[in-house]
């Protein structure tokens, strides 16, 4: 059974720092790219970066200088660091596990919330 659990999420004030993790299991983690994503009421899904297989990451530009993406195949996990948070990053972030370039699925976590507030 594929399972992804997001975790790191929390209150934080606007300027703060949050570092929100995924924790993969069931899957060959080290062979899925890796994708983090912000879901907020009455709104699309946002994509905010992904990281390949072979360490390859790309950004959205509205959070390009300001969150970071990494992993530990060794452990299983992602990572999504967030600083200099805004209002407007408020809102529940999820991981999702692209295994298709290797004719595997796409697995999604739960998500966890942030809220961004004074």
């Amino acid at each position: 059974q594929v399972q992804l659990v997001e975790s790191g999420g929390g209150l934080v004030q606007p300027g703060g720092s949050l570092r929100l993790s995924c924790v993969a299991s069931g899957i060959t983690f080290r062979i899925y790219a890796i994708s983090w994503y912000r879901q907020t009421p009455g709104k699309r899904r946002q994509f905010l970066g992904t990281m390949s297989a072979g360490g390859i990451i790309t950004y959205a530009e509205s959070v390009k200088g300001r969150f970071t993406i990494s992993r530990d195949n060794g452990e299983n996990t992602a990572y999504l660091q967030m600083d200099s948070l805004t209002l407007d990053d408020t809102g529940v972030y999820l991981c999702s596990a692209d295994g298709s370039r290797w004719g595997r699925g796409q697995y999604w976590g739960q998500g966890t919330q942030v809220t961004v507030s004074l």
